[in-house]
């Protein structure tokens, strides 16, 4: 009996154990080892500057070249920019996501920044480091007119509905971004509604990037052992670096789409088409005029400028062309300074990322510029007019002749050895004494009786 008991609590005891092992033992597989990443080769694209055509160009162009066969096997992207167009950083972000292999973001060199669309780059990458002395933030929608804020004013008026829903549709952007990289979403959406701005120290310590790096180098160094993602655990330890530069294409464009340098280009554009107009057959005045005139305009076109604008502009240069033939006293001038003011000031009326627009010190000095082109050209076109006339008909008044017939009150006077019919404004002229021209009427001339020096 005792035997039996002793068997049963054996057994008990066989059945406890399979019991609590298999769940352990299921637990124990279930945990898989952490997934490595290697980097043996890393791509670095430094891009500088406003979020353009240009520069979605040049980013696609890097995310498409790692996953490319025999590509790097970690791309990163250097970033400094203030912002730029919603449709380029779209753009961008599409290919960032959809890249096979990981796409970093490295906001530096030191002084850089990551603003605006900048910011929702930075969100979208799985990596983010920052360089000491950088800042991160302000990726409120900017409209003209508008102030970074929430969805109403602190008096608790509403803002514009296209505002707010430009803004909703932002937020919820940056919302889904920060939830796929698993980055501070709380922050990322003030930095969107708020304007919140932070420097690199705190985006650390909240989670907007991952760590500090003085340089690549070090920024590798660091990199080695993060978790990138999905893409597992980076494995970089000491990795072949490549650099990927802008070609001179890209860079031309990413000049010439500055909205600055785009007005600049429509200044002068004017002011060689001024020039040429004034003067035909200078040739070179007018070809560089066309030449920075379509350059300006392919600008404006790419940074979705408003039509409005350019059409005030162009209006404003009508008026300046119409000064230079017609004598309005300054009234066409003014008319023309204040429509090219208007015009690029409503040249970027629509909603952006980085609230891109003609900055009022260069629109300043690009209408005293052409107020100062137009002023010397009518000046020496009123100079012209006021001139003496030296040659043709017209340059016979005042010229003194000799009456060759009786002059009572018409006949023949002989001025600058050809024979006119005349007609005297003096009374009777003998023939032979000396008159003066007094007008040209046609083939006919007024004389005036003179005496003999």
């Amino acid at each position: 009996m005792k035997t039996n008991k002793i068997a049963v609590a054996a057994l008990a005891f066989c059945c406890a154990g399979a019991v609590f092992a298999g769940p352990a033992e299921k637990a124990r597989k279930a945990v898989k080892p952490a997934k490595i990443y290697e980097v043996k080769r890393v791509l670095v694209a430094p891009y500088s500057g406003v979020i353009t055509p240009a520069a979605a160009e040049f980013m696609s162009d890097a995310v498409a070249s790692v996953n490319a066969p025999g590509g790097a096997d970690m791309l990163v992207i250097a970033l400094d920019t203030p912002g730029g167009l919603d449709s380029s950083m779209r753009e961008i972000i599409k290919n960032m996501l959809a890249s096979k292999k990981p796409v970093a973001v490295y906001v530096s060199p030191q002084g850089a920044r990551a603003a605006s669309a900048g910011v929702f780059i930075s969100m979208a990458s799985p990596l983010v480091a920052m360089a000491p002395g950088t800042n991160i933030g302000a990726a409120h929608p900017v409209m003209i007119g508008a102030m970074p804020g929430g969805l109403g004013d602190k008096d608790g008026a509403k803002k514009d509905p296209m505002e707010a829903k430009v803004l909703n549709d932002a937020s919820a952007y940056m919302r889904s971004i920060t939830q796929k990289t698993g980055r501070n979403v709380d922050w990322a959406v003030n930095a969107v509604t708020k304007s919140v701005s932070i420097p690199a120290e705190e985006a650390v310590k909240l989670g907007v990037a991952d760590f500090i790096a003085s340089d690549v180098n070090d920024f590798l160094l660091k990199a080695n052992g993060f978790k990138a993602g999905d893409f597992g655990t980076l494995s970089c330890a000491a990795p072949q670096v490549e650099y990927l530069r802008q070609t001179r294409r890209q860079k031309f464009l990413a000049t010439i789409t500055d909205p600055n340098i785009a007005m600049i280009l429509m200044s002068l554009g004017a002011a060689g088409l001024f020039i040429e107009l004034y003067n035909p057959g200078l040739i070179l005045p007018g070809v560089v005029g066309a030449v920075s005139l379509v350059m300006g305009f392919y600008a404006f076109q790419t940074l979705s400028a408003n039509f409005a604008g350019l059409a005030l502009i162009l209006l404003g240069f009508v008026f300046f062309i119409a000064e230079i033939k017609v004598v309005s006293y300054g009234l066409l001038t003014v008319g023309g300074a204040l429509s090219i003011l208007l015009g690029g000031l409503m040249l970027f009326d629509q909603p952006s990322m980085g609230g891109l627009s003609v900055s009022m010190s260069m629109l300043l000095s690009a209408i005293v510029g052409l107020i100062a082109v137009v002023a010397a050209l009518a000046y020496i076109v009123l100079k012209a007019q006021l001139r003496t006339v030296v040659t043709g008909i017209e340059s016979l008044k005042d010229k003194k002749g000799l009456a060759k017939t009786a002059l009572t009150p018409a006949g023949k006077v002989l001025v600058e050895g050809e024979l006119w019919d005349a007609h005297s404004v003096s009374g009777d002229i003998p023939a032979g004494a000396q008159v003066a021209v007094t007008a040209v009427e046609g083939f006919r001339i007024r004389v005036r009786a003179v005496k003999p020096d």
